[in-house]
C-alpha cells in the first residue's frame, strides 16, 4: 500500500509540476493548469482506461491519505496569507471586508433565487441554488493573487479576509440547509449555537492578536529574538507548524472549516514575521502541498454530471448570476476602496468550491434538486475556477495603468 501511495504522489507531484511550467510559459495563472490536470486525470480515458483508475485512486486508503495532502495545501496557503497580513493591518480593513462579505451573500443569494423562479424552479430550488452559490473558495483567490505577488495590496487583504467571514455565514447557512434536510425543519438552538462558536473562535482569536502585538514590543520579547539561532529554545518554523496545526484543529473541533484557524493564526505568527522569519522555510512546504488542493479540486469533478437533463441550458443562466451576484454585492461593500478596487473585490469573490459542491450534494440527496441542476452547478463550479484567475490579474492590470495616468496627469 505505502509503494502504491508514493506512486500515486510521484505522478501526482509531476503532473502539477509539468501543468505549472506549461502555464508560466503561456503566462497563465498555474492554479488554472492545476484543475485543469485533476479534471483530465478523473475523466479523459486513453483506451477506455483513465488515470484515475489506472492509479487506483479511488482506493479508500489511497483517497484518505490524499485528501489529507490536500486538507494541508489549503490550510498552508491561508497561513501563509495570514503570515504576510498582521492583525495591525486586517483591523484597517475589517468593516470593509465584512460589508463585502455579507453583500455578496445577500446578493447572490437573492439574484439567483428570484431569477431561478422567474423560470419555474421551486421556492426550495432557487433558495438551495442561491445558497450554494453565495459561498467563495478562498483557495483559488489566494493562490491566483499569490503568483500575481499581490497579497499585500489592500484589495487581495480584503478578498481573503471578506472570504473567511464568508465562509463563517457559509457555515451558518449549511446549519440551515441540514436542519431541512434533516425533515424540513431548522433547529434554532443548534444553528444559534453554530453562529455563537464561529464569532467568539474569531473574536478570542483577533484579542489574542492584540496580546501579541503587545508582547511583540516588550523587553522580554526583544531580549528572545535578539539571541543568536543556536541558542534559541525553539525555531521559527516548528513554532509557526504549532500554531498553524493547533488552531487549525481547534476550529475544526468547534464544526468551523481548518482554514479559519490557519489564516487566524498565520496574523498572530505576523506579528514576529521581522524578527523571527519562517516564511521562506513554511513556503517550501506549502509549495509541495498546495496543488495537491487544486489537483483534487479537478478530480472531484464528474464530466458525465454536466450531460444529465438540462444542465448545459441552466449552467450558463447560473454563471451568470454567479458572477453577478458577487461582483455587486461585492463590489458595493468595497465601494469605500474606490470602483476600480471595489471591481478587483467583487471579482476576487466570484470563485466557488468545495462549499458549493457540498450544499449541492445535500439538496441532491434530499431530493430537492434535480441531477440537472446539480450537473449545472459543476460547471458553475468549473468555469469560474478557470476564469477567475485571468479576471483578477486584469483588474490589477487595469487598476495599475489607471494609477500610472493619474499621477502622470498630476505631473
Amino acid at each position: 500500500m505505502v509503494d502504491l501511495i508514493l506512486l500515486q504522489i510521484f505522478i501526482l507531484v509531476s503532473l502539477a509540476m509539468i501543468a505549472a511550467i506549461i502555464c508560466n510559459l503561456v503566462k497563465v495563472p498555474s492554479v488554472v493548469g492545476e484543475i485543469l490536470i485533476g479534471i483530465a486525470i478523473s475523466n479523459v480515458a486513453i483506451g477506455g482506461v483513465t488515470i484515475y483508475s489506472t492509479l487506483q485512486l479511488g482506493d479508500a486508503n489511497s483517497a484518505e491519505v490524499l485528501s489529507v495532502l490536500s486538507e494541508l495545501g489549503i490550510i498552508f496557503l491561508l497561513f501563509t496569507a495570514g503570515l504576510i497580513t498582521p492583525f495591525h493591518e486586517l483591523k484597517k480593513v475589517g468593516v470593509t471586508a465584512f460589508l463585502a462579505a455579507c453583500g455578496g451573500v445577500l446578493a447572490t443569494v437573492l439574484i439567483v433565487y428570484f431569477v431561478m423562479l422567474g423560470f419555474g424552479f421551486t421556492s426550495m430550488q432557487s433558495l438551495f441554488l442561491g445558497i450554494a452559490l453565495g459561498s467563495t473558495s478562498v483557495g483559488i483567490s489566494a493562490r491566483a493573487m499569490e503568483q500575481l505577488n499581490i497579497l499585500t495590496t489592500t484589495e487581495a487583504r480584503v478578498i481573503i479576509s471578506a472570504a473567511i467571514i464568508d465562509d463563517v455565514i457559509g457555515l451558518i447557512l449549511l446549519a440551515i440547509i441540514s436542519g431541512v434536510a434533516r425533515g424540513g425543519e431548522i433547529n434554532i438552538v443548534d444553528t444559534a449555537v453554530v453562529a455563537a462558536l464561529a464569532v467568539a473562535f474569531v473574536l478570542v482569536s483577533m484579542f489574542i492578536c492584540t496580546l501579541i502585538a503587545k508582547f511583540r514590543h516588550t523587553d522580554i520579547c526583544k531580549n528572545a529574538v535578539a539571541k543568536p539561532r543556536e541558542q534559541r529554545l525553539l525555531s521559527p518554523l516548528p513554532f509557526a507548524l504549532i500554531i498553524c496545526f493547533g488552531l487549525s484543529a481547534l476550529a475544526t473541533s468547534l464544526q468551523l472549516a481548518g482554514i479559519i484557524g490557519a489564516f487566524l493564526a498565520g496574523m498572530m505568527f505576523a506579528e514576529f514575521r521581522d524578527v523571527w522569519p519562517s516564511e521562506e522555510k513554511f513556503n517550501s512546504l506549502k509549495e509541495f502541498l498546495v496543488p495537491f488542493f487544486f489537483l483534487f479540486i479537478g478530480i472531484n469533478v464528474n464530466l458525465s454530471a454536466l450531460g444529465l437533463g438540462d444542465a448545459w441550458m441552466i449552467a450558463p443562466i447560473l454563471i451568470v448570476l454567479a458572477f453577478a451576484g458577487k461582483i455587486i454585492g461585492c463590489g458595493a461593500g468595497a465601494l469605500r476602496l474606490g470602483k476600480k478596487s471595489a471591481g478587483i473585490v467583487g471579482i476576487g469573490m466570484t470563485p466557488r468550491g468545495e462549499v458549493t459542491m457540498i450544499i449541492a450534494a445535500i439538496g441532491l440527496s434530499i431530493g430537492v434538486l434535480t441531477d440537472a441542476q446539480y450537473g449545472s452547478l459543476v460547471a458553475v463550479v468549473i468555469v469560474i475556477a478557470i476564469l477567475a484567475p485571468f479576471l483578477i490579474s486584469l483588474g490589477f492590470r487595469r487598476k495599475d495603468k489607471f494609477v500610472t495616468k493619474s499621477m502622470k496627469f498630476k505631473e
